[in-house]
């Protein structure tokens, strides 16, 4: 199975297109600002190397007054929330050189870090999850599965779900890593690379598929109780017929809610699988919502607000269209993102207005900030763990 990275995908689109010109590059610049408030640095810590310049989904998460961090190599840390002293750290790697594609036995994590049952949950392009003890680090379990594990895993009934590049969905007992039952996916010949995280809910275990469809699964079971189609395969070409749901279902009410590339975002009616409304939209970031709009960085990096129960657009932010954004988080009064060169931008989220800006570590954010109580933790790809206040 073909898979593109976004940067990948970018320059086979620039290709399909035509290259821009050298002036065109030129204006690709931040908007000039007068910052409304200054971002409060409160620690910052250093985890390895990071993810470097690969495609990884290793979110920071966050228990208590505890931030779980990991980078590409296999280390893996727990972080003081206050301050970002290490109070624990270890390593997930093991010896690779029987694998002929092993180059420096790294343990190439990308999926994660899910943190439940007294646990960490963290999966790796190697094929394999593996779950540390959530107050020491030691590795509790570890199971080989079928394919690579590149989005994090979700928690619910007494089980966790693990999606697969394979096209597999797993439920794997928190306490051994036993499968229970597994659910195989039809997937295109190319595919953006990445998989959509699950989200339980109600019984059900909802992913998006990289059909364009999201799906329910039953959770004790793994029988399927609907499938929804959020985006339709339109075009000559294999680039243009590309309508993964990359991104995590959320759920709101009586609503979920899924964005595909090349396609829609869409509200479905949890219980029957009715498209309730369906707006054209196209990403491959996560999105987010508070209780009334939900947040949307679209597949240029425009910024929207829409409304939850009708999909009506509230506002738009074009201002950083090509920043390669993250995901939007959503910080009390405030939007914060981050962009490929390392700035972080905060938002007003009533009206879009771009009212901060803070530069941090130029190898640039890859996952959106993950919000902690009254802080916002922040993960470059060189390795850099920041904690920032959230503004009033």
């Amino acid at each position: 199975m073909k898979k593109l990275t976004t940067a990948t995908l970018a320059l086979c689109m620039a290709t399909l297109m035509g290259c821009s010109s050298s002036d065109e590059e030129d204006e690709l610049v931040l908007p000039e600002i007068v910052n409304q408030f200054e971002t409060d640095v409160v620690w910052q810590e250093s985890v390895g190397s990071g993810v470097e310049h690969y495609f990884s989904r290793l979110t920071p998460a966050v228990y208590k007054d505890t931030v779980y961090v990991a980078n590409r190599e296999g280390q893996v840390e727990a972080l003081s929330l206050t301050s970002g002293d290490v109070q624990w750290d270890t390593d997930v790697r093991q010896d690779t050189s029987f694998w002929p594609w092993s180059d420096d036995g790294s343990a190439k994590l990308s999926g994660g870090i899910l943190q439940a049952y007294g646990k960490l949950y963290i999966g790796s392009e190697h094929g394999f999850v593996v779950a540390l003890d959530r107050e020491t680090g030691e590795e509790v379990w570890r199971k080989n599965v079928p394919g690579e594990s590149l989005s994090k895993a979700a928690a619910g009934d007494g089980l966790i779900f693990v999606n697969l590049g394979s096209g597999k969905l797993l439920a794997l007992h928190p306490d051994t890593g036993e499968e229970r039952w597994s659910f195989e996916q039809e997937v295109p010949a190319l595919t953006l690379r990445g998989q959509s995280a699950p989200t339980v809910a109600n019984g059900g275990v909802l992913v998006g598929l990289e059909t364009g469809k999201l799906s329910v699964l039953i959770s004790e079971s793994g029988y399927s109780a609907w499938s929804a189609e959020i985006a339709a395969a339109k075009g000559a070409s294999e680039f243009e017929r590309l309508v993964d749901v990359d991104t995590q279902p959320l759920i709101s009410g009586p609503y979920a809610y899924a964005i595909a590339y090349n396609g829609n975002l869409a509200a479905v009616d949890i219980r029957s699988g009715n498209v309730v409304w369906k707006r054209e939209y196209s990403s491959y970031r996560e999105i987010s919502m508070d209780a009334q709009s939900i947040y949307v960085v679209d597949s240029n990096g425009v910024v929207y607000a829409l409304d939850k129960n009708s999909g009506i657009e509230r506002w738009s932010q074009p201002a950083l269209r090509g920043w390669y954004l993250t995901g939007p988080a959503v910080t009390g009064n405030y939007l914060a993102l981050g962009d490929q060169e390392g700035n972080l931008h905060w938002l007003n989220k009533d009206t879009g207005e771009l009212v901060s800006r803070e530069d941090f570590d130029s190898s640039g954010f890859f996952v959106e900030p993950v919000v902690a109580d009254d802080k916002l933790i922040l993960y470059t790809r060189d390795g850099e763990v920041s904690a920032v206040t959230i503004p009033n």
